[in-house]
């Protein structure tokens, strides 16, 4: 991560006393923030997939590490092994094979014939192992030629700085180079885990994927392994405890010793001699009494005598190895942040929803949709936080719809700030409009986390169709440099459409960082149900944004026709937007009074509900710049409702829908809509066969096909892996139904029943 990048470049520069100071200021500051969540990670005690238990039966395992740092610390190794000798333990020590110190031949094999081990520690110990992929595989050939020259099997990075998948590249039984929870550490993303498990050769941990027995190598092998153990630590260090957060006393370790053993995990500590002070030694700043260890190694001793398996790292890599222990995949921590009122806001709904649902925790930053609703909530798993109201969207000039996205960028920016701080996302997902939204994730963009740019709506023809604005307008031509800026900001790209996508993949010259996924229609929520309505009313609805690409205008006007031959007649507009006021004030002066209803917008499930008793929906859009290749979402939930739909000819919807599904009108022709609803209301017969084809194309394009799709996404982003572009065929071509109405299918001869 960047800042990573910037720090080990200047820190050589800095000196040391300054920079204690600086990590101690950070530290507890950090420590107020995330006094709840360490140092015990609440789910971390949940066991992996099929856990055989510890060995002999014992409750728990306790492995003791040391990362030996410089000539001082190297100088403390046999007082270190007499101290744990005493009371009964072993441990490893990790050694930099090409740091400020030389790590002679006598010493490894002393460490050895004492019966402890000897790892590697980074290769120079200077932050930068893991910088570029091109630098790690340069050192990468250095440290397997230490781990062969050695004959040692384990690493550990220095900072614990990691990538799972690169780590592979080493000849190595096992790495020690992550966590169960640290905020205080350089790369503070955990495995919120207190056991060990295998980490398989494609890099992802698979849980309850165990590669066949046959497949593994021998440990003496010099070529490819089929993976690795991966040892967290889950004590917190000692110069964490003792030197940033200055305890005195071990009351930590003791703490987090007892909820480890009460869960039958791993206690595994990292202690460095180069911070112990034995008593005939000078007090520092930097070290603290080697009492303070002895204490936990006889706190341990004593209390779970004969109960704890007191394994040296090698070991219990061979235990993993044999087991194969799937890793207990670790909630994500992600943020969506819409300019929107959520709950009226399917597509990030399903999102959230489908994040939610496995187990990760999921916040969404929004806006409030009334006065009465609190400012958080929780939808299932799901956090709700509402930044700022907006009761309506009526702006009507431009600077008069900037300053509200200008203060909700603001406001967004703040609370990923203060909150990334406390307990890092491992991925933020931004909704446009508009798109510099996107910049709401700049500090944890910055500190490692990965970013999604999700386009709703293509912006400069958004903003050219909603203001009347030239498309070649100075106004819109800075747009689109905003929507190159936006996009190069952002890790990956998902767009809404086919259409779109080609527009923004050639206008922003991306490459492989753009998926498409439509937006598919939530079949929880938008089936096929019984009518509750019996008022004798012929009722046609639009549900949506109330802005003048939508055409609700032309809707208008061609209800008065259709009034005048259909007198029980009713067109009810759920929805808000500039437009609202002009459409109200259109309806009186056609004296459409009673004839058309306006309503709020509803959440997604009170308006499926209404959707569904409807006779009939429509879809007037406007076929500009805009309204031309922007997808209705609303035409697919219509059709999952059993509910016949007119729709307006653009290129859009005539790409992803043939004509025996909807009833397609001439776009901006009032006489034309006018004739395609009368047809529609009078010919039951023609109704049911729309209803009957357009349940069957649902039944192939919903969004529990794609569900999967983006979890995968989500998953190979926060991995460091280069995610798979998904662009799917256009369902159209990849389904298709015939062109006609007279098309028989079993839903179709279903829904005629």
């Amino acid at each position: 991560m960047l800042r990573n990048r910037l720090y080990y470049s200047v820190k050589p520069l800095v000196p040391l006393p300054l920079r204690f100071a600086i990590r101690q200021w950070f530290a507890l500051r950090k420590l107020r923030a995330v006094g709840d969540i360490w140092p015990i990670m609440p789910g971390s005690e949940l066991q992996p997939q099929d856990w055989p238990g510890w060995p002999e039966g014992k409750r728990f395992a306790l492995v003791l590490t040391h990362d030996v740092e410089g000539q001082g610390g190297l100088d403390k190794i046999t007082r270190l092994m007499e101290l744990e000798i005493q009371l009964g333990f072993r441990s490893a020590f990790n050694l930099i094979p090409e740091g400020s110190y030389r790590v002679s031949r006598e010493l490894r094999a002393q460490i050895e014939a004492a019966g402890f081990e000897v790892g590697i520690h980074d290769l120079y110990h200077d932050g930068k192992l893991f910088l570029t992929r091109s630098q790690f595989n340069r050192r990468a050939v250095r440290i397997n030629h230490h781990l062969k020259d050695w004959a040692v099997t384990g690493f550990r990075s220095g900072f614990m700085l990691h990538n799972l998948d690169w780590i592979h590249d080493l000849q190595v039984a096992y790495d020690a180079s992550t966590f169960d929870t640290d905020p205080f550490e350089p790369q503070p993303h955990g495995q919120n885990t207190i056991f060990p498990f295998w980490v398989s050769r494609n890099g992802k941990p698979r849980a309850g994927v165990a590669p066949a027995a046959s497949a593994r190598a021998p440990e003496s092998s010099t070529g490819p392994r089929p993976g690795y153990a991966e040892l967290p630590y889950t004590l917190p260090q000692d110069s964490t405890l003792f030197l940033l957060l200055k305890e005195r006393h071990p009351d930590i370790w003791y703490q987090k010793l007892d909820w480890i053993a009460r869960h039958g995990g791993m206690a595994l500590v990292n202690v460095h001699p180069d911070y112990m002070r034995f008593p005939d030694e000078r007090d520092t700043p930097h070290t603290y009494p080697a009492d303070c260890y002895r204490q936990f190694l006889d706190y341990a001793r004593q209390k779970y005598k004969d109960t704890f398996w007191q394994p040296l790292p090698r070991e219990l890599a061979a235990f993993v190895a044999r087991q194969r222990i799937p890793m207990r995949r670790a909630p994500r921590r992600i943020a969506m942040v819409t300019h929107s009122h959520i709950l009226s806001d399917a597509r990030v709904l399903r999102y959230a929803e489908a994040l939610a649902q496995r187990g990760d925790q999921v916040d969404v930053l929004a806006l409030r949709r009334s006065r009465e609703v609190p400012t958080h909530e929780t939808l299932g798993n799901i956090r709700l936080i509402y930044l700022q109201p907006r009761y309506g969207k009526t702006e009507k000039s431009p600077l008069s719809h900037l300053f509200p996205v200008l203060r909700f960028l603001a406001s967004s920016s703040f609370w990923l700030l203060r909150e990334h701080r406390r307990r890092p996302y491992d991925l933020l997902h931004i909704h446009n409009v508009p798109d510099f939204l996107v910049f709401a994730a700049w500090y944890p963009r910055l500190t490692g986390a990965k970013v999604i740019l999700d386009i709703h709506d293509i912006v400069p023809e958004f903003y050219a169709s909603k203001f009347g604005t030239r498309p070649g307008a100075p106004a819109v031509r800075l747009l689109k440099i905003i929507e190159r800026v936006s996009a190069a900001f952002a890790n990956h790209i998902i767009i809404s459409n086919h259409c779109w996508r080609d527009t923004y993949v050639a206008r922003n010259h991306l490459s492989g960082a753009c998926s498409v996924f439509i937006n598919n229609v939530d079949s929880r929520v938008f089936y096929l149900r019984p009518r509750t309505r019996h008022d004798g009313k012929i009722v046609v609805i639009f549900p949506g944004g109330l802005q003048w690409h939508q055409g609700l205008d032309l809707a208008i006007r061609a209800f008065r026709q259709v009034r005048s031959q259909i007198p029980n007649a009713e067109l009810h507009i759920y929805g808000d937007g500039n437009m609202k006021n002009r459409l109200v004030q259109l309806a009186a002066e056609l004296e459409l009074h009673g004839a058309v209803r306006f309503f709020d917008p509803l959440p997604i499930r009170q308006i499926a509900e209404i959707m569904a008793n409807a006779d009939l929906g429509v879809v007037p859009k406007r076929a500009d710049s805009f309204g031309n290749e922007a997808y209705s979402t609303k035409i697919m939930e219509f059709m999952s409702l059993g509910v016949p739909v007119v729709v307006s000819r653009t290129r859009i919807d005539r790409l992803y829908f043939p004509d025996s599904t909807v009833r397609f009108f001439e776009s901006g022709n009032v006489e034309a809509l006018t004739e395609a609803l009368l047809e529609v209301i009078q010919d039951p017969e023609r109704r049911r066969r729309f209803i009957a084809n357009g349940l069957e194309y649902v039944a192939r394009h919903n969004w529990e096909s794609r569900r999967e799709a983006y979890l995968a996404l989500v998953d190979a982003l926060i991995s460091g892996q280069p995610p798979a572009q998904v662009v799917p065929p256009d369902p159209f071509d990849q389904h298709p139904l015939p062109q006609t109405e007279e098309a028989r299918s079993p839903a179709r001869e279903l829904a005629l029943k």
